[in-house]
């Protein structure tokens, strides 16, 4: 065999003995985004997978919306586990919707192996500035203290029955024992409209939402809903010096379909673990009220099977369902 031929085989064996992971990132890498472009969720992911393009090749990322983001969250789970689709496991979709929905196509618990935690945005509760002047709320006391004074005076918004503003409220209101009336709406956006034109009185909602009507004084914050006082709020105590151990923040991460291969998985979680440490990640993230989380698969995988146990009691408290 002359020195051509030979080099030409050993090409040839080389690509046929390469590793199912080194093929896995040389193909582009399909992200599905559950929910619909546009918001703090798609614009991270976007981030992300710009961050990662020099150690994992291209990665597309993909919206698929509908029903409280089962529909995308279906289609991680059944694809095939071979690290070309990953996508985006949230608060909701793994730690409400297991209790919320009587039905679902996948398994929250089983059907995923997690990569990395992505971020964390802290809650925030909210009261729309001119109600707050004119009934002179200026604390949590101050609101729950009407509350109490005026049974059914209040009322609070959410994106919708089970949604995650709609049980942190519950909690809210079962934590310092007074009375407001949930009022659902289509969405969290639907929700921040109708509290800034007065329809309702307060909502918890994420700051990533709520950051920008909170800097031009329509909406008074009046705690954090995270354990601790957030940075990205500084002067806006937690409501966990309310309510001990209080905490609901905003969460979503990365999975992969169960049976992944566990070195797939590795080399996914480092290289998204890695370009959330990137300092120009999180300079970009903390536009967006945003905090990078960068986990272990495990530690992730432990931290959604420890939010579905906390959620468990809250969704069943609240009475919501969805069939």
């Amino acid at each position: 065999m002359n020195r051509r031929n030979l080099l030409l085989s050993s090409v040839a064996l080389a690509a046929a003995i390469a590793s199912p992971l080194a093929q896995a990132v040389e193909q582009p890498i399909r992200l599905i985004v559950p929910f619909a472009p546009g918001g703090p969720l798609d614009v991270t992911s976007r981030v992300l997978a710009e961050r990662v393009r020099d150690t994992l090749g291209t990665v597309i990322v993909e919206n698929k919306a509908g029903a409280g983001g089962n529909i995308g969250v279906d289609a991680i789970a059944k694809a095939a586990p071979d690290g070309k689709t990953i996508g985006l496991a949230t608060v909701a979709t793994h730690a409400v919707n297991p209790w919320l929905y009587k039905k679902l196509p996948f398994d929250a618990g089983k059907d995923f192996v997690g990569l990395t935690q992505m971020v964390r945005v802290p809650n925030v509760l909210v009261i729309n500035a001119e109600r707050a002047k004119e009934l002179k709320i200026n604390s949590v006391a101050d609101l729950v203290a009407y509350g109490k004074a005026h049974p059914g005076k209040l009322s609070y918004g959410s994106g919708g029955n089970g949604s995650a503003g709609h049980l942190a409220g519950e909690m809210f209101k079962q934590g310092m024992q007074f009375t407001a009336v949930h009022i659902p709406y289509r969405g969290a956006s639907p929700a921040q409209l109708a509290l800034l034109a007065g329809e309702v009185d307060f909502n918890i909602d994420n700051l990533a939402a709520a950051s920008a009507n909170i800097k031009s004084g329509k909406l008074k914050a009046l705690a954090v809903t995270s354990l601790d006082e957030s940075s990205l709020l500084p002067g806006v105590p937690a409501l966990s010096k309310q309510i001990k151990g209080f905490a609901i923040d905003t969460w979503w991460g990365l999975v992969a379909p169960a049976g992944t291969p566990a070195d797939v998985v590795e080399k996914l979680s480092k290289a998204f673990s890695d370009a959330l440490k990137d300092p120009e990640t999180q300079k970009r993230f903390a536009t967006l009220m945003a905090e990078p989380v960068p986990t272990t698969s495990k530690q992730f995988d432990d931290f959604m099977a420890a939010e579905r146990t906390k959620y468990g009691p809250v969704v069943k408290a609240s009475g919501a369902s969805v069939d």
